[in-house]
């Protein structure tokens, strides 16, 4: 495997970048402001302790990527690739990341805050006790992912494919569960609160009084 490519150096604020290979850059510690990328390659880069702000990351494919330490300040990763990614300790506040794909990615311990995770595609996910209270999971694919002792309380799982996924020990309270089929996966010490009771009671057969 070719070398890294310390001398591909971190566009400046505001640039666009389109279509460019950035396999393998070195950009530890880099500060990126407002710089949007679109389909760009950014095959085993080394990215961590990157720091990006409102930038822009379209349609990028970031397979094996290195970016333990990163923080991510109102960024979006629209539809990108994050096949094999090593996304330890990174924070990811206000963030959007629909449509991304995450497989075979290590994504914790991490930190997230106000995010948006609509239709990323996260089976198989390790996102065991984690904070995702209040964020966005509307039709994401969830399938088989460990989401034991998170806490997800106010969380939109709107359509969410949640088949198989470990959820023992998870405050659901509050989320909003509509069209969630409550026969994909097992409750046993999940936290509801009552209208979620009764979705889960009617899901069974169960004759619910009003």
């Amino acid at each position: 495997m070719r070398g890294a490519r310390p001398h591909v150096g971190a566009p400046e604020a505001g640039a666009v970048v389109e279509g460019e290979d950035l396999a393998r850059v070195d950009w530890w510690g880099a500060e990126l402001d407002g710089v949007t990328f679109t389909r760009c390659r950014f095959d085993d880069a080394g990215l961590e302790e990157l720091v990006t702000r409102r930038c822009v990351f379209d349609r990028c494919v970031l397979t094996g990527i290195r970016m333990a330490g990163a923080r991510h300040h109102g960024s979006a990763f629209l539809s990108c690739r994050f096949d094999r990614a090593r996304l330890t300790d990174v924070t990811w506040d206000g963030c959007k990341l629909t449509g991304s794909q995450f497989p075979g990615a290590q994504l914790r311990p991490m930190t997230a805050t106000e995010c948006d995770w609509s239709y990323a595609a996260l089976r198989g996910a390790d996102l065991s006790g984690l904070d995702l209270s209040g964020q966005r999971f509307r039709d994401a694919d969830l399938t088989d992912a460990d989401l034991r002792e998170c806490d997800l309380t106010g969380a939109d799982l709107d359509r969410a494919r949640l088949q198989g996924v470990k959820l023992r020990g998870t405050d659901l309270r509050g989320a909003s569960t509509d069209e969630v089929n409550w026969h994909a996966f097992e409750l046993t010490g999940v936290r509801l609160d009552l209208a979620q009771a009764v979705q889960f009671a009617r899901a069974h057969g169960a004759l619910v009084a009003d």
